[in-house]
């Protein structure tokens, strides 16, 4: 049997040298970001993304996850953006699945 690497926690994988952020947008209607080390939260108005360069909140019309890998840290991202913003601690963290079923 193989040995498994060790898993790496979100703060590593944000920090680890070889993943290099970038932010590719066509025409406001399709982007490609590297280095996600997370997706927070998703809807068709708002995907929030953690970043190995912080948090980065992409805001539209119609937005779609089309693809994700938070292996290679790749998310392909369709729909109409209108900002891409970002900040230091994400303002919905500890949000998670169930933190919003029970607002």
């Amino acid at each position: 049997m193989a040995a498994k690497g060790p898993d790496l926690t979100d703060e590593a994988r944000r920090k680890r040298p070889g993943l290099q952020h970038r932010v590719v947008m066509v025409d406001r209607e399709s982007m490609m970001v590297d280095g996600v080390a997370n997706v927070e939260s998703f809807d068709d108005e708002e995907i929030i993304l953690d970043t190995n360069a912080g948090v980065l909140t992409v805001t539209g019309h119609d937005l779609h996850i089309r693809q994700l890998n938070l292996e290679d840290g790749t998310i392909e991202i369709e729909g109409y953006v209108e900002t891409c913003d970002y900040f230091d601690e994400s303002p919905k963290r500890g949000r998670g699945f169930l933190g919003r079923l029970l607002r």
